[in-house]
């Protein structure tokens, strides 16, 4: 600007004549100075206008994850960060460490994996940062990571998921955040009281041991599509958190991401397999005893605020003299009927000189019936789901079990296994009618319930004129359906024989001693001497120290197996020896190498792990 305001020494002299270009040069300078102040202007406004933009941007922004973190609140009231969520999300993207070698046995946890409401599968987003552990590649579908039910290889409970570049998060709907750590499983069927106990709330529960953070404050999500069910209140008995079925989750966004999560679960509580690959029974491998199982049943009872007279001393329970004896019966109004039902208590009552009672599914409470059943000596029912309920009888309790005609006893046993589980200390006894004439069908009910009208008239004969029903496979079989729906009257006379019978066998179930579930520990300072007598006589001694648990426990016959084994062959000769130390001379051969291994047994059954093996050189 000094230029423009500059006057030269000779201004004086030329003044008239430049005057016109004087006022132009001020004129332009003029000019020239708006000019620069409209462009200062400008820039001053755009600069303003751009900070402007991008404060509505950062509000708009900020307004957006407070609204996406009043949504995840809407899910969880537990606090979350959205920001620094969507951030761990964006860059390192979804993570995945399983345990398990098969698709049968693995559970798996994940760090932020996300569910489309949309597509209607779970996603896991790929970074860099990415972990996932198996990397199974294509073997993940083969075929699938893993089962969400407890109920083993069944196709309709496979998981898996979908892949995408954490990249693609630009593209989709801002994801809403589940702070809870969740359980993400299938419910197998929750309209079936025995699947219920046995399918879900006894391996969540236990799933939920396995891991620290899996506790009371948990949120379980049932993915398999069904509605909440009769038995709903029993799932919520598991964690304080309200459960989330799968058609409400899409209520909370197009995408749902979990902070941490665990996909599947435990199936060591599972005793039965209903019949999808061979016919139903009992696992082929149980390792479940009746001690977790009745730990599951206090559990549970206790939550929902039931209380019993305890049988073992100490526990503050009543007197055995103060309590009153008495005799369940599960009373059915629909299918399955007793047709003779008050005949029936009243010759319960009359044998075993007890009061009965009935319990119902269709008129009472659960918890009111388990109330009921927690103290009675006996429970008698026809064949059904509501025996599940035998798990909350005490220890010493008989089951006796009702079976219709041409319905074989021998091959529907998910009830008895239960009661002969180690530790259940349940006595179990069927009954079976016999005699077709005590039976009623159903043949014009729809199938589910038994009805063979739908059927060719040569298979509804067929079905007719059995007398027992084959052995099948799972779910439909009509015969099946037909004749487990039938009413029964029950001979008096064969049933309470049967009783009579089964009482005498009845083993003395009282309090479980501690030393007769407990394993021996490993003997001690096991070594070997040998010695040859001739050029094909040999001898070898074994000797060894008792296992260490052993002087503290009480145990009525302890004995050791010894398996001695010619290195170089695949058979050995196994010994069982009432003493700590034992020479062997048959088939003892000189100048010979021997493997031995040695164990102890308590009370006849109860192995203990092998010492180290020993090396012996005669």
């Amino acid at each position: 600007m000094l230029p423009c305001l500059r006057r030269r020494s000779d201004d004086r002299q030329t003044a008239a004549p430049r005057q016109p270009s004087m006022r132009a040069s001020v004129a332009g300078c003029r000019m020239g100075f708006g000019a620069l102040l409209n462009g200062l202007l400008v820039s001053v406004i755009a600069a303003l206008l751009w900070k402007h933009s991008k404060l509505c941007e950062h509000a708009a922004s900020l307004e957006e994850e407070l609204h996406m973190t009043q949504q995840s609140q809407e899910v969880s009231q537990a606090h979350i960060d959205y920001h620094l969520a969507l951030q761990a999300l964006q860059e390192h993207g979804t993570r995945m460490v399983c345990n398990g070698k098969m698709h049968t046995d693995r559970i798996c946890r994940f760090d932020y994996l996300c569910y489309s409401s949309e597509a209607e599968e779970f996603v896991f987003f790929h970074t860099n940062s990415s972990v996932m552990l198996p990397n199974l590649g294509s073997r993940r579908f083969q075929p699938a990571l893993l089962d969400l039910s407890s109920v083993e290889d069944h196709n309709t409970q496979y998981f898996n998921f979908l892949e995408l570049p954490a990249a693609t998060l630009k593209f989709m709907a801002k994801p809403v955040f589940v702070p809870d750590v969740t359980l993400i499983l299938n419910r197998f069927n929750p309209d079936n009281l025995m699947h219920v106990f046995h399918d879900d709330l006894l391996p969540a529960f236990f799933t939920m041991k396995q891991y620290s953070d899996l506790d009371s404050e948990a949120r379980l999500v049932f993915m398999e599509g069904w509605e909440e069910g009769p038995h709903f209140d029993l799932y919520r008995l598991l964690s304080s958190k309200q459960p989330l079925l799968k058609q409400q989750l899409r209520n909370f966004g197009k995408l749902l991401c979990f902070t941490k999560s665990y996909v599947g679960l435990s199936k060591m509580t599972t005793w039965y397999q209903y019949g999808f690959v061979q016919p139903q029974g009992p696992k082929a491998n149980i390792l479940v005893s009746g001690n977790e199982i009745r730990h599951f049943a206090k559990v549970l009872m206790e939550k929902m605020n039931i209380t019993r007279w305890e049988e073992e001393e100490g526990d503050g329970g009543r007197p055995e003299e103060e309590r009153a004896d008495y005799i369940a019966v599960f009373s059915r109004s629909a299918t399955r009927l007793i047709l003779n039902q008050a005949e029936l208590i009243m010759a319960l009552a009359q044998e075993f000189q007890m009061r009965v009672v009935t319990v119902s599914l269709e008129e009472q409470s659960l918890p009111s019936i388990i109330q009921v059943i927690s103290a009675a000596s006996m429970l008698v029912s026809m064949h059904g789901a509501q025996l599940i309920t035998s798990m909350f009888l005490p220890r010493g309790a008989t089951v006796v079990e009702l079976f219709p005609f041409a319905v074989n006893p021998e091959q529907y046993t998910p009830y008895k296994t239960l009661a002969s589980l180690p530790g259940m200390d349940l006595h179990y006894i069927v009954w079976r009618n016999s005699m077709e004439e005590n039976t009623v069908t159903h043949p014009d009910r729809p199938w589910q319930q038994g009805g063979i009208a739908h059927l060719e008239k040569e298979e509804q004969q067929r079905i007719l004129e059995s007398k027992d029903v084959p052995r099948h496979l799972c779910c439909r079989n009509p015969e099946w359906l037909f004749r487990i729906y039938q009413d029964t009257l029950v001979d008096i006379p064969s049933f309470l024989q049967v009783l009579r019978d089964g009482m005498k066998s009845k083993p003395n179930l009282k309090k479980t001693k501690m030393a007769s579930t407990v394993h021996p520990g490993r003997v001690r300072e096991a070594h070997c001497q040998t010695s040859v007598q001739a050029p094909n006589q040999a001898k070898l001694t074994v000797s060894w120290q008792i296992p260490w648990n052993l002087k503290y426990l009480k145990v009525r016959e302890v004995k050791y197996e010894v398996w001695i084994q010619e290195q170089g062959e695949n058979t050995y000769m196994p010994y069982i020896l009432p003493q700590q130390n034992y020479t062997f001379s048959e088939n003892i051969k000189p100048f010979t190498t021997y493997l031995v291994w040695v164990r102890c047994i308590f009370n006849k059954n109860l192995l203990g792990p092998f010492a180290d093996v020993l090396t012996c050189r005669t």
